[in-house]
């Protein structure tokens, strides 16, 4: 139980869109339930430094369209270490804090779980990842805006493509997922998809092309998740041309602008539900949770779970599209 009525608000780790409307829900809800609340700047270097803030009504503004995180975000080598937490710990308890919601993700989740192993304040976590790579939620806050973003610039690689009777190998974001690849390279109508979690075939990714330009295809879009065994698009890319070198060949990396942009309507209603649930929880005496939507309901995972059991990728996506690339 919150018995001080104050608790904190951060944002770590890589930011996405989405962020700002949960900070205006947790800070809104707090409010609702006459608790104070402290927004923390950068994250968990932010405790470290003392660097917070008091927030009300009017500091969560006019923010709920607005891409990236109004507390910014880091990642801190300090706090992972004994000093750091010491020092993170003793500012929450100069401020009154006992209670905190994170807003990010894997890291994140990890560096929370064990803040409350080595001293006594709560945490619940809000997935904040475009990479929608969390065990516990069907979706994370920042993926729908992102595979939007990778599939409208997709539709404008097409274009070009079309004009000029070329093969793009797309690269988007997905170290160790590729769910951003599949969906957007579904929404896109992409020839092949390639991901890190099933194995490159070169030689077939060859004769789906071969098959493309034998049906006089104009044009061919390949979409790489960065994290792909076989390489990144430039990597794939050259692989193919020295094989096959029918259509003129470009890459594009679609990089960074992925995680920015104002979020979707999708995105906005998941941080909002989110957010107030978050803070509900933490009234409510729960902690060392994340909060996630499974099958529409509000739902809650230990962070130790979630962390450590990532979703798997849907197969069976995989096989639609190259059903319909034929």
């Amino acid at each position: 139980m919150i018995k001080n009525k104050r608790i904190g608000v951060f944002t770590s780790g890589g930011d996405s869109p989405g962020m700002n409307a949960a900070i205006r829900a947790v800070v809104r809800t707090a409010i609702f339930n006459n608790l104070e609340v402290i927004g923390i700047k950068r994250g968990f270097e932010g405790m470290i430094d003392n660097d917070m803030i008091e927030m009300n009504s009017q500091s969560v503004s006019n923010i709920i369209q607005r891409g990236g995180t109004i507390l910014k975000t880091a990642r801190s080598k300090k706090f992972i270490t004994e000093e750091g937490m010491n020092m993170a710990a003793e500012n929450l308890k100069k401020q009154n804090i006992e209670g905190l919601v994170a807003l990010g993700g894997d890291g994140t989740f990890r560096g929370c779980f064990e803040f409350r192993m080595r001293h006594n304040i709560s945490s619940i976590g809000v997935p904040c990842t475009i990479d929608n790579d969390l065990f516990g939620t069907d979706f994370t806050i920042g993926y729908d805006t992102a595979i939007n973003t990778a599939m409208e610039a997709i539709d404008k690689i097409r274009d070009t493509a079309d004009s000029h009777n070329r093969l793009f190998f797309i690269e988007v974001m997905g170290r160790d997922a590729g769910f951003i690849a599949l969906r957007s390279g579904i929404g896109g109508g992409a020839e092949a998809i390639l991901v890190p979690e099933t194995k490159t075939d070169i030689p077939h990714l060859i004769s789906i092309l071969e098959k493309g330009w034998n049906r006089n295809k104009s044009s061919c879009i390949v979409v790489v998740a960065e994290g792909d065994e076989s390489g990144g698009a430039y990597d794939i890319a050259k692989q193919v041309k020295e094989h096959f070198d029918y259509y003129d060949t470009r890459v594009s990396i679609l990089g960074h602008m992925q995680r920015g942009g104002n979020p979707t309507c999708m995105d906005r209603v998941l941080a909002s539900r989110l957010g107030v649930a978050a803070v509900e929880a933490l009234i409510a005496g729960r902690e060392n949770e994340m909060v996630g939507v499974i099958h529409r309901d509000i739902e809650f995972t230990p962070f130790e779970k979630a962390t450590k059991h990532n979703l798997d990728i849907n197969l069976n996506l995989l096989r639609i599209q190259e059903i319909l690339a034929t």
